[in-house]
């Protein structure tokens, strides 16, 4: 991916959501541009005109941290923007290549799937940048079941949501998923611009899914550390479920999520009945197809 179209792109866009009245400007006179001018938002930035205007043209390469620190706050960005816009300067201010993460297909360390397989209570999965997911726990793995019948692989979140007919049935406001999703390949396109696999990815979605290309065009960017799924599983029905991102340190890109759900709802006795039925899955061939959830009550 172009650096400094990325650049480029997220600097107007986050320009133009802001109003005069938001930043604290006066809205004098007759405006052509949607949102702020750049030489107001150079203004509030503390830069000249000259320089922000040089930076929106997609070079960042040499700003300084101060800098990029000061644009972050006349834009108004959110945390994730800010770690966004951190990752679109160090990529233009690197002169080589960096070290290439992770690939597809290549296998967690044994030591995290067995810390997957310990936690018996929680859906818990390790997935990429790319939301390739790359190793579950039994309790996972029939959460997730409907991705693992879809014949691509590997077993991708983003293509699911996108290109998978099923998804509006199973996934819950499919509208709010999608957009998480959108705006997590965006970050990890921040953060990895050189990686081909999630390139052919983003092409594969913009190619398919009008959907996709109309929110990988907002250039939003999320973190998605915590917050809630709602799913309408096959096999159990509704479930609401927290989960948890957790960054794993020592193998970079890579984040385990965990899931729960609150005591005394229904979708912790959900939770419970899924707990029965992916027991069963152990001895179900590879491909079978998950019961209804008026099957598995019969």
């Amino acid at each position: 991916m172009d650096n400094r179209s990325e650049v480029r792109e997220f600097l107007t866009s986050r320009r133009a959501r802001i109003t005069p009245q938001q930043a604290g400007l006066p809205a004098v006179g007759h405006r052509r541009v949607k949102g702020l001018r750049r030489e107001e938002v150079a203004m509030l930035a503390g830069v000249s005109a000259e320089y922000y205007a040089q930076m929106e043209r997609g070079n960042l390469s040499g700003a300084s941290e101060a800098v990029l620190d000061s644009l972050a706050g006349a834009l108004q960005l959110d945390e994730s923007e800010r770690a966004h816009l951190l990752d679109l300067a160090r990529t233009a201010s690197t002169t080589r290549r960096p070290a290439r993460r992770r690939r597809t297909g290549q296998p967690v360390r044994p030591a995290l799937q067995q810390l997957l397989d310990a936690m018996t209570e929680a859906p818990a999965f390790i997935r990429n940048g790319r939301l390739d997911m790359l190793a579950t726990n039994r309790l996972g793995k029939a959460l997730y079941w409907p991705l693992f019948q879809d014949p691509a692989r590997p077993v991708n979140m983003a293509r699911y949501q996108f290109l998978n007919p099923g998804a509006a049935q199973y996934m819950t406001g499919l509208d709010q998923q999608r957009a998480a999703a959108a705006a997590l390949l965006r970050t990890e396109a921040g953060r990895d611009p050189y990686d081909r696999e999630l390139t052919d990815l983003v092409g594969e979605l913009s190619t398919r899914s009008e959907a996709f290309r109309t929110l990988w065009a907002a250039h939003d960017v999320r973190l998605h550390q915590t917050g809630y799924k709602r799913f309408h599983h096959p096999a159990v029905g509704d479930l609401v479920l927290a989960f948890e991102g957790l960054p794993i340190p020592n193998d970079p890109g890579l984040t385990l999520t965990a899931m729960s759900a609150e005591p005394g709802t229904a979708s912790h006795d959900g939770l419970r009945l899924l707990a029965s039925w992916a027991a069963t899955l152990d001895d179900a061939e590879p491909d079978a197809p998950a019961p209804t959830a008026d099957e598995h009550s019969s």
